[in-house]
């Protein structure tokens, strides 16, 4: 660019003093408006109804901030080349445009590593601190372009060498490993990010298929992203035969744990015997599907607490799946009356109290039974049914429980208190006669 700081601020000052500085300021102005107008255009032309479009939509929308300054940059070159021919000094342009490019690039990572790391949480702030770094390492190196130090920088970390094992390497080879390795992984994420959206929003495929897809995917776009990084910087890749003996040690002694979560999360999404939103209970846990991951499994519980199951729980015990045909489910709640009550009058009061609560199905009518004649009373058993378990079950035998003893109340139903009966017998009792057995027998 420049040869030294001085002929740049020689460069700029003179231009200062030009008269073709303002018309270089209004031609960076007019290619920044019509970057910006053509990213706001590009945005209106895809307002419609259909669903793939709104797709890209979507996408375009996310991506304008980074659209904006490679508009602006593009025009800034054709804008440099005109002006250029008409013999008019461009100092200013060749300053602004690697100003406006760097921009562009600072944007355009923010991007990648949002559309990588970013999910429904919100940004970390992990994440805001290697934005901020990038972002420093960019600008420092575009003040580096411009003050002409680059080409001694680089000479510099060429020059040095550092002695690794019998071969010599520079910081410049290493910077540079360094950034292949960074930027096809980051490659790599970003196109199974893309990817793994892109199968989420394909309702025709069975949500358990699509996730084994998408971990497939990212799995395999990272495993060529590292064996292309390992080419690229010059490392023999039969070294990773003994690096895979050394995993399969590790996998036998001490992580058969997590290997065994790994493997049971890809046969339940094989066999689709989970789905995200089915209801399930295994051991104590019970609640809500929300994600199924490689090595473990995310369920909300009614009360909003989230459990994470590591996968091969799930393989090892007995899973209810409260959605795996059909979401209605079967609840009861019992009671115990008094002998005198009239046992058919109480059961079909019963059926028609429950039968009115609000999220007690009417396709299968509930059912009221006697279970058993008990030492205390009568116990019946009334069952009903719902078609919404993940709304709960604590509160829909609430509104059950109440509408019984509202009919309980209404019609002078007794319900049964425990009872028991103390015989004491007189020659039993050393010391005690008939007549004092028979008063307390009387009390």
């Amino acid at each position: 660019m420049f040869e030294s700081l001085s002929d740049m601020a020689d460069s700029l000052m003179h231009n200062l003093a030009a008269p073709g500085l303002l018309m270089q300021l209004g031609v960076t102005l007019l290619c920044v408006g019509l970057g910006w107008l053509c990213a706001r255009l590009l945005l209106r032309i895809f307002v419609v109804d259909d669903l793939t479009q709104q797709v890209v939509q979507i996408g375009l929308r996310s991506f304008s901030q980074v659209l904006t300054p490679l508009l602006a940059v593009f025009l800034l070159v054709l804008a440099k080349l005109v002006v250029a021919k008409w013999q008019q000094p461009v100092s200013f342009l060749r300053l602004v445009i690697p100003l406006m490019a760097s921009l562009g690039l600072m944007r355009f990572d923010f991007y990648v590593l949002r559309r990588i790391f970013v999910r429904d949480r919100g940004v970390s702030t992990f994440l805001l601190l290697v934005e901020k770094i990038v972002g420093a390492l960019v600008w420092i190196g575009v003040v580096l372009y411009l003050t002409g130090l680059w080409p001694d920088l680089q000479a510099y970390l060429e020059s040095t060498v550092l002695p690794i094992g019998r071969h010599q390497v520079s910081l410049m080879g290493i910077f540079q490993a360094l950034i292949s390795v960074l930027v096809t992984l980051i490659i790599a994420l970003w196109a199974s990010a893309t990817l793994e959206q892109r199968l989420m929003r394909m309702n025709t495929m069975h949500s358990s298929i699509r996730t084994v897809v998408a971990r497939m995917g990212r799995a395999f776009l990272v495993l060529v992203a590292v064996l292309l990084s390992l080419s690229l910087v010059g490392i023999d890749l039969t070294v990773l035969s003994v690096f895979g003996g050394a995993l399969g040690v590790a996998l036998g002694l001490g992580l058969q744990k997590i290997a065994s979560s790994y493997v049971s999360g890809f046969v339940i999404l094989l066999e689709r015997s989970l789905s995200i939103g089915d209801m399930v209970g295994v051991g104590i846990y019970y609640g809500k599907v929300t994600q199924i991951n490689s090595r473990f499994t995310i369920l909300e519980g009614l009360d909003g607490v989230e459990s994470i199951v590591p996968n091969d729980v799930f393989m090892t015990n007995a899973v209810q799946n409260y959605s795996l045909h059909h979401r209605i489910l079967r609840l009861s709640t019992q009671l115990t009356i008094v002998y005198q009550e009239d046992i058919e009058q109480v059961l079909t009061l019963l059926e028609e109290a429950v039968s009115v609560v609000e999220r007690v199905t009417d396709e299968l009518l509930p059912q009221a039974i006697l279970l058993k004649i008990g030492h205390d009373g009568l116990e019946l058993e009334v069952g009903f049914w719902i078609l919404d378990p993940e709304n709960g079950r604590l509160n829909v035998l609430s509104d059950v429980n109440r509408a019984i003893w509202r009919v309980l109340q209404a019609h002078n139903i007794k319900v049964a208190q425990p009872r028991q009966d103390l015989r004491m017998v007189a020659e039993d009792m050393p010391g005690v006669d008939s007549q004092q057995v028979a008063r307390i027998d009387s009390q």
